[in-house]
């Protein structure tokens, strides 16, 4: 009696059982994308850095610089807290808490599976390491350095461009997960349902 090849039993490589392959392309495509997460890290983190060194060597001492009127200068201020000045007097707290989450951050990127959510998190450990630097290093010294701030929105709050970058890293992530849309780049509302 004549038989055919059986693709589960994988005497077809093109019609067989695709789980034992789903590891390898999952792999590939977390390293490429934890590639990209680091890359805007340290890019964020350098032009953070190197706009503050300018600020300090170009602001300091002189009357706020206008660019669009009152609504946003460039005026040089060192904070102690955190945004809008909350918790000033804890900068050690602050340094402890930044810690955690750059820490989490890195250990959340494992399971990255997601374009998105490695901007997103490339966009925040930048910002995060960003003004780290300074509560690291910067007067009074370490781990109570003030941060660098230049950009004054109306009077409102003076920021920088870390802050620019963990403000979007907000944003991004709160509409990664109101999509539902997982680290993993698995959407809640896609998985397979029970029966199906």
């Amino acid at each position: 009696m004549p038989t055919t090849p059986d693709p589960a039993a994988g005497d077809d490589p093109a019609a067989g059982d695709p789980s034992p392959e789903q590891p390898a392309p999952s792999s590939s495509t977390n390293w490429r994308l934890i590639g990209r997460l680091a890359a805007i890290t340290v890019a964020l983190t350098a032009a953070d850095q190197l706009t503050k060194w300018w600020a300090e060597r170009e602001l300091a001492g002189r009357e706020p610089i206008e660019i669009v009127g009152d609504l946003l200068q460039l005026r040089l201020l060192y904070n102690s807290g955190a945004a809008f000045s909350i918790a000033t007097g804890l900068t050690w707290l602050l340094t402890l808490l930044v810690v955690v989450v750059i820490a989490a951050v890195i250990r959340a990127s494992a399971k990255l599976g997601s374009t998105a959510w490695a901007i997103a998190l490339g966009l925040l450990l930048g910002g995060a390491f960003g003004n780290l630097i300074d509560r690291l290093f910067r007067d009074p010294g370490f781990p109570e350095g003030h941060v660098v701030d230049f950009i004054d929105y109306g009077g409102l709050f003076v920021g920088n461009v870390a802050d620019i970058a963990i403000t979007v890293a907000a944003v991004l992530i709160a509409i990664l997960t109101w999509r539902g849309v997982s680290i993993d780049g698995v959407r809640r509302d896609s998985a397979p349902k029970a029966g199906a």
